[in-house]
């Protein structure tokens, strides 16, 4: 099993300025390639102080240059509100100028307040992102593409420059329900998930979903990968810990807000609302423990199947300790399932 660690950047102060909250993930970006995670991942997101990069294929260009080996993972791209003609172009440059180290996540969207805005409200994005995916999959890899759709219509026309990857870099799709699972995979995508607040029968129900396709489809299927996105931290002390988990509490005030809540955003800043999850609730939910106590709660995930834990390791803790969690993470808990020696240790 491998790791990743999720770039989401959280903003809870514009006079923190974007130069630095990018720098900061730039510097995480470039310690989890030292310290051998398998790849970092990026969101797209605008108009919010959570999660938010509005330029996710430029990040990626931009975490290249700073890193000689870790994959950069779209985690993810939003469809609906780009124009496929120009995003499988702008895919193409990103996949060359990253070095093939691109992998594509895809989505619809989340938030309502974000999708409302930029035109494309999520109860009509599925529809769209179904029809979205169809067409930029096919510029991808084909040439004189023509279409007739419901959203798209265009005289043929071929994506220029053309992949450096037959096809463009691996896709990878953003979906929670089983059901959705089995048929994303069914037609040859990587797969990204999450269970939520580690609700673990959906996580099983996910996994065997993932499992029985890729099955049915045998040597075709066989380097599919299935991902898992967490909030996780690895602390030294229960006091650590303690900061942490207040951290993600004051953090999920405001994302609760946008993802299920009324959306109510002032500036581009979500405000914290009152949680119905207690404290404890959370703590429960969340992978916050020392490295010892991570090996437990991760152990049930490779057991099950998972081949990548995308670790969300951005939300609020403050650059110091999250550097720290993602070396401490490295050097004790990743040796347990990767079957090898830490980046870290191995350079010492």
């Amino acid at each position: 099993m491998e790791f990743s660690v999720q770039l989401s950047a959280y903003y809870p102060d514009k006079d923190y300025g974007g130069d630095r909250l990018y720098a900061d993930m730039l510097e995480q970006a470039a310690l989890c390639d030292a310290c051998g995670y398998d790849a970092v991942s990026i969101t797209e997101h605008h108009l919010l102080n959570i999660l938010l990069m509005p330029a996710p294929l430029q990040f990626a260009v931009k975490i290249a240059s700073l890193t000689k080996r870790v994959k950069i993972m779209t985690s993810v791209v939003v469809l609906p509100i780009h124009d496929m003609r120009i995003l499988a172009g702008e895919i193409v440059v990103a996949d060359i100028f990253t070095d093939g180290r691109l992998l594509l996540g895809v989505g619809r969207g989340a938030f309502g307040f974000e999708m409302d805005r930029l035109g494309v409200p999520l109860s009509e994005s599925r529809a769209r992102f179904d029809e979205l995916l169809d067409v930029l999959t096919a510029l991808l890899r084909e040439e004189e593409v023509a279409w007739d759709g419901d959203h798209y219509q265009f005289s043929p026309l071929t994506i220029m420059p053309r992949p450096i990857r037959p096809g463009g870099p691996p896709v990878m799709m953003a979906v929670m329900n089983p059901d959705g699972i089995y048929h994303c995979t069914r037609r040859g995508f990587h797969i990204q998930t999450t269970p939520l607040a580690g609700n673990h029968q959906l996580l099983l129900d996910q996994v065997a979903a993932f499992t029985r396709a890729k099955a049915e489809m045998g040597e075709a299927g066989r380097e599919l990968t299935l991902s898992l996105s967490r909030v996780a931290f690895a602390v030294a002390s229960a006091a650590d810990a303690n900061r942490a988990i207040t951290s993600a509490d004051d953090y999920y005030a405001r994302f609760d807000n946008v993802f299920t809540g009324p959306g109510i955003v002032d500036a581009g800043m979500i405000r914290p609302l009152p949680r119905s999850q207690t404290r404890a609730e959370l703590a429960d939910s969340l992978l916050v423990a020392t490295p010892d106590e991570l090996i437990d709660k991760l152990k049930p995930y490779e057991e099950a199947g998972i081949d990548r834990v995308i670790l969300n390791m951005n939300f609020g803790a403050g650059q110091a300790a999250t550097l720290e969690s993602i070396r401490l993470f490295a050097e004790e808990v990743m040796p347990h399932f990767s079957g090898r020696k830490s980046a870290v240790d191995a350079g010492k």
